[in-house]
């Protein structure tokens, strides 16, 4: 199933195909998804913020332990016509009932050639990627304007984490007003990277209307988590014990959030080999020379007037 004749082990310069990258997602389990391993659900209570970097956004819950939920069969919900199937779970203890209509979605879909989602953010895909979408839909919050996050894990490079890099454009056709892409890269020629734009969105159909601000704490190593178990897993990334974690919080006290509709997604986008890059749109290209373009015709109609006008009163003559 690879494209390659021998299997890579760890973030190899060859890329597996789309049925084995779906394999590997599928195979890791909710907990080992492509090397990232979410492990926590938090939950904050927004009336009491901190700005400062690297703090809470607030009076922390008691956090939901991502190993600690029950996951429906993958069989499912597995779509080899779009190479994706999704993971539901809700926690196995409950006390309070949060999770008695609620669920948490992890939906992961492979790649046969390059393009871009339906839904915003659209992030740019090539054969090399997969994309895995977070969902938290009908969960009862345990405060009036609760913000959610999530705790990953990822492989490091001995001995150092994965580099984080933020790009800015002012191309945002595709997640409007969001004008900034951040990503892990492994190694100065990546040979592996995670892709995602800071915003999530209180609305299955995502739009500036719905949109949220999606903040990333810095990367810090961290020996408390162990490789998923998978065999699969394994084979793909070797024997690691180096591993690297941040967290994302989704929303701010103000403005959109979770409360809205009871609803959150967030996605990201995770490949081996150098990350795609987005070239200027059409959209935006069309702006520009439209921009730059009309003050030249002035010019040249400017121009051209005066001529004109200048050659009409060379041909007159005065009747005395």
């Amino acid at each position: 199933m690879s494209s390659c004749e021998e299997l890579c082990r760890g973030w190899g310069p060859c890329a597996p195909s789309p049925m084995l990258l779906l394999s590997l997602l599928l195979t890791a389990s909710p907990l080992g998804l492509l090397g990232e391993e979410t492990r926590q659900l938090f939950e904050f209570d927004s009336t009491n913020t901190s700005d400062a970097a690297g703090k809470p956004p607030g009076k922390p819950y008691p956090p939901y332990s991502l190993a600690e939920f029950s996951w429906n069969n993958i069989t499912d919900s597995l779509d080899p016509a779009t190479l994706s199937a999704t993971f539901r779970g809700h926690p196995i203890r409950d006390p309070t009932g949060a999770f008695a209509s609620g669920t948490l979605a992890l939906r992961v879909q492979a790649f046969s050639r390059s393009g871009r989602p339906a839904q915003p953010p659209r992030l740019l895909h090539t054969a090399d990627t997969c994309q895995l979408e977070v969902a938290l839909v009908g969960a009862i919050p345990r405060g009036n304007r609760s913000l959610f996050g999530l705790e990953v894990a990822t492989l490091g490079q001995d001995p150092d984490c994965p580099s984080v890099q933020e790009q800015r454009s002012i191309d945002d056709e595709y997640a409007p007003a969001v004008f900034q892409l951040d990503q892990l890269l492994w190694g100065s020629l990546p040979t592996g990277f995670v892709q995602w734009r800071p915003v999530a969105f209180s609305q299955k159909q995502g739009s500036r209307d719905s949109a949220m601000p999606c903040q990333a704490s810095p990367l810090y190593p961290t020996l408390a988590y162990l490789l998923p178990q998978s065999p699969i897993v394994r084979a793909f990334f070797g024997s690691q014990n180096n591993f690297c974690a941040f967290n994302l919080t989704f929303g701010a006290s103000t403005g959109h959030g979770y409360w809205d509709q009871h609803y959150l997604s967030w996605s990201m986008l995770l490949g081996v080999g150098t990350p795609p890059v987005d070239a200027l749109s059409p959209l935006v290209l069309g702006i520009m020379a439209v921009a730059l373009g009309a003050p030249g015709l002035m010019l040249l109609a400017g121009g051209l007037f005066l001529m004109l006008g200048h050659k009409w009163q060379s041909e007159y003559q005065s009747i005395n």
